[in-house]
């Protein structure tokens, strides 16, 4: 069968780390250094050549502000996974590697890559920011408690964090010299001093050595200075969703907000503000996710879905659908490498609702759990996390609470057959007490 092209005034473009190559229609192809002026040297080579469209390979932080550039000049540029054209033989070069984005492109057999508006691009930047300085200053903990333990002062054993406030003032007096156990007990909380006194005082007992106290000096600048920066980055944050929520219409109502365990940013009216931006949609409602996550959600996937067509699409992009391939009777699982950011908060959600045991979510990730273990379970109750949150998203929350309540009232029946049905078994009957 012969290929018909149904795109003209194509070029595919592969991207490196100093050179970027273009494939044309005329099969010539042209090269050009990575500097700005030379990105715009090549811009002005597209213009001239008519092109339109534009495939090119995704390769990280190269082709950022290229695709950036090629967008504001005016081109339509498709994103392409690099995963889609890898086992095609025979072309290894840069320059035959254009050449074959811009035929396939042509032909129209690439997919373009799922990238938010640009509005939210600002709002992603700071929070996958946030993300880094919060893992920094974790390991900065981990970095205290190590040095405590090498003096065997066993503190972080006693009380929950170190990092707290009575951990901090408690360190902070020992850097400054102090090592009367009874003097650091009393910098504590009171409510440690009732319920710890002893075991806080047996903790600080301890072997002080100078490099472990410039170790643990070190590791609490450390903390202080990423918990610094964590503020500074909530403050832009704010001013990005703030944005993002004064263009939309303020809803009737923003319902109730959920408390943020971890972690809460330092926003005023959050609750508010992420509800607004969500074009009016209280995320609160669905188990396990909070105005953090909504947050986070946001900035990965925007608040448009119009892109995703239909559920089974949004979750096969967040890789959370099961992934099976089948060719006759060969069947075979395919795993995926990795995911996206947003995948990872509908993930950590399913974790916390596998404890909880007021959702029929927990329930059925416990059930599936049984059988197949915590990671199967973790991804299948995020799955049915994200396609609540699909629904919210494009048809409503009138819809989703309507999903949830008759998956509840489901749930409730099954158990109470699977109930009759074992006593029948047992030779019972279960009788219904009437209150």
């Amino acid at each position: 069968m012969k290929l018909t092209q149904i795109r003209e005034n194509t070029a595919g473009i592969d991207i490196g780390s100093e050179h970027i190559f273009i494939g044309l229609d005329d099969d010539s192809v042209h090269s050009f250094g990575t500097f700005t002026c030379e990105f715009r040297a090549a811009i002005e080579l597209l213009r001239s050549h008519n092109v339109q469209s534009i495939a090119m390979e995704s390769t990280g932080v190269y082709g950022v502000i290229l695709h950036e550039m090629l967008q504001q000049a005016g081109f339509e540029v498709w994103l392409v996974n690099p995963a889609h054209i890898r086992y095609v033989p025979g072309r290894k070069t840069d320059v035959s590697d254009c050449q074959w984005l811009q035929q396939l492109h042509s032909y129209g057999l690439l997919a373009n890559s799922f990238l938010p508006d640009p509005a939210i691009k600002a709002l992603r930047a700071y929070l996958r920011l946030r993300e880094r300085y919060i893992s920094e200053s974790a390991k900065a903990v981990l970095h205290m408690q190590k040095a405590l333990t090498m003096m065997n002062i066993r503190l972080h054993q006693v009380i929950s964090q170190i990092h707290g406030a009575s951990g901090m003032r408690v360190l902070k007096a020992i850097l400054a010299g102090e090592r009367d156990p009874h003097n650091l007990v009393a910098l504590c909380d009171r409510r440690i001093q009732a319920n710890k006194h002893d075991q806080v005082v047996a903790s600080l007992e301890g072997h002080y050595r100078p490099e472990y106290l410039y170790e643990l000096a070190d590791a609490i600048d450390c903390y202080e200075f990423f918990q610094g920066k964590l503020n500074e980055c909530d403050r832009q944050i704010d001013k990005e969703i703030s944005q993002l929520a004064e263009k939309q219409p303020v809803p009737e109502e923003y319902g109730k907000a959920k408390p943020i365990r971890h972690h809460t940013p330092a926003i005023d009216q959050l609750h508010q503000k992420v509800v607004r931006a969500a074009g009016g949609v209280n995320v609160n409602e669905l188990p396990g996710l909070t105005d953090y996550s909504a947050l986070r959600l946001i900035g990965e996937i925007g608040v448009d879905l119009a892109s995703f067509p239909s559920e089974g699409h949004f979750t096969s992009w967040l890789k959370l659908a099961p992934g099976k391939k089948q060719s006759g009777k060969s069947i075979r699982k395919h795993k995926y490498k990795s995911s996206p950011r947003a995948a990872e908060v509908f993930k950590q959600a399913a974790q916390s609702l596998l404890e909880s045991k007021n959702h029929a979510l927990g329930a059925f990730g416990r059930r599936i759990r049984a059988r197949r273990g915590p990671g199967i379970a973790v991804k299948a109750v995020a799955r049915k996390l994200a396609i609540l949150y699909y629904r919210a998203m494009t048809q409503g929350m009138a819809y989703v609470e309507q999903g949830v309540e008759a998956y509840e009232k489901q749930y409730q029946e099954r158990r109470l057959h699977n109930l009759h049905k074992q006593a029948r078994r047992l030779g019972y009957t279960l009788v219904e007490l009437n209150e």
